[in-house]
């Protein structure tokens, strides 16, 4: 038998259990299904305050842990339901007008995972795709486990008592596969969509990533010099904004519902020991002291290492390695190009490059499955603060219909996606509002009409 034919000897998840994903390497994981605001919705002061809530969870995790936060965008089609009862001329008729309207369905995850303190740092060179070993003792305690569900659960907490996301803790049947349905980790492995029936999917590394029939492209933004030189919580939204008019949007917008295609967006902090992380800079900086005389590069490099360590000691800021990724698929190989310009295009918005990988695909898309995030190769992080790393966090979701029954059908602005829309008693039970105001324009016998 041979191992490369057969992906369960290779599958780095080694079962899930209690609810957690348990690695071959002794990675603990816990899952969580975020409910985002809707997009468009949140002006400058909720994103500032959003962020701050990211920043005070984050701050919680402890050492050696890891955030992975994936954002699934997958081409959906508006389903019309003509079975209904009672429906009328002017429901079906809406129904007929909106049915097979394309859109993209939108699924929100976060995995915090605790890797073992003396795990050997995953490289290119070595990962658990070429050495997968046994668990270490620090996996076996279980004070350690309880310490982390405990702090998993204030990051939970913080998250929500902000009021603008809610957590949902993922089952162990959301995380493996039943018979009747797959699970998020089948899902991630072939591709699959929510409402796709289940299929077996040979995964090809070489030459190119390949996932049955779906040719599958990875960007990345790993390294500083394709990165922005500004960044912040939100980003103006051209169409939408006027001169004294600024409409806002998360800076992540253009990578998330702003890309039209097949893509999972992936967002990694590694969170280490921060003493060790400036004494490891400070090192660096010593070293490139000593060469700068020999090189402008050093010498700026030595500037750049300094302010590093200066700004995290005067601020007290924590640092973090980051990397964002973009998985992208289509089964059509004519379309490869298009997906290429349609990257390059969304990160230029973000005055970023985009830097598609060949080499390292193979191990980024092995990273990004539930539970794998400790597989990231070193190689492919770069050092910032959490305050800047957040910033690139996606923030927003689709527009959500209203559970009540009264309401209107509106129009999601962005796909065209029908959303039913309480504008009478929702906006008062949100506080929103305290009195309900209605103005009616259109022409004549419109009044009768309505009511």
């Amino acid at each position: 038998m041979k191992k490369n034919n057969w992906l369960q000897q290779v599958m780095p998840v080694y079962r899930v259990e209690q609810d957690l994903i348990l690695s071959r390497r002794g990675d603990v994981t816990i899952g969580y299904e975020l409910t985002l605001p809707e997009i468009f919705t949140l002006g400058v002061a909720d994103f500032e305050a959003l962020h701050q809530a990211w920043l005070k969870a984050i701050r919680l995790l402890p050492k050696h842990a890891i955030l992975h936060k994936q954002d699934w965008f997958m081409e959906s089609h508006y389903q019309a339901d003509f079975a209904k009862e009672d429906m009328t001329f002017l429901t079906r008729s809406s129904e007929a007008f909106f049915n097979e309207r394309p859109y993209l369905d939108h699924k929100c995850y976060v995995f915090l995972t605790q890797k073992p303190s003396d795990r050997r740092p995953t490289s290119v060179l070595y990962s658990s795709l070429t050495r997968p070993s046994l668990a270490p003792v620090q996996t076996l305690d279980p004070k350690i486990k309880s310490q982390f569900l405990d702090k998993c659960g204030q990051f939970a907490q913080v998250l929500q008592d902000a009021g603008y996301i809610q957590l949902r803790r993922l089952t162990a049947d959301e995380l493996a596969s039943t018979q009747e349905q797959p699970g998020l980790l089948e899902r991630y492995c072939y591709l699959l969509h929510p409402q796709e029936n289940p299929v077996i999917r040979d995964i090809t590394l070489t030459p190119g990533l390949q996932v049955g029939d779906l040719h599958c492209q990875v960007f990345s933004l790993s390294d500083v010099e394709d990165l922005p030189a500004v960044c912040g919580p939100r980003i103006n939204y051209d169409k939408y904004s006027t001169d004294q008019t600024k409409f806002s949007v998360s800076f992540a917008a253009p990578l998330a519902q702003m890309l039209p295609c097949n893509h999972i967006y992936n967002q990694y902090l590694i969170i280490d020991d921060a003493q060790a992380t400036l004494k490891k800079m400070e090192s660096k900086r010593l070293r490139l002291q000593s060469l700068s005389s020999y090189s402008r590069e050093n010498a700026i490099s030595r500037d750049a290492t300094n302010n590093f360590l200066n700004e995290a000691i005067s601020l007290q800021r924590q640092p973090v390695k980051a990397h964002f990724n973009l998985l992208l698929w289509t089964n059509d190989p004519a379309k490869s190009a298009d997906l290429r310009n349609s990257v390059s295009a969304a990160l230029s918005q973000l005055d970023a490059r985009a830097k598609q990988e060949t080499v390292s695909a193979a191990q980024l898309f092995w990273a990004g499955m539930p539970g794998n995030a400790a597989d990231l190769p070193i190689q492919e992080t770069f050092d910032t603060f959490i305050e800047q790393a957040t910033c690139f966090f996606n923030q927003e979701t689709n527009y959500r219909s209203s559970i009540s029954p009264v309401g209107l059908r509106l129009a999601d602005r962005v796909s065209g996606y029908p959303v039913h829309v309480d504008i009478s008693d929702l906006p008062v039970k949100m506080g929103i509002c305290t009195n309900r105001n209605k103005f009616i324009l259109g022409p004549s016998g419109a009044y009768r009409a309505i009511s």
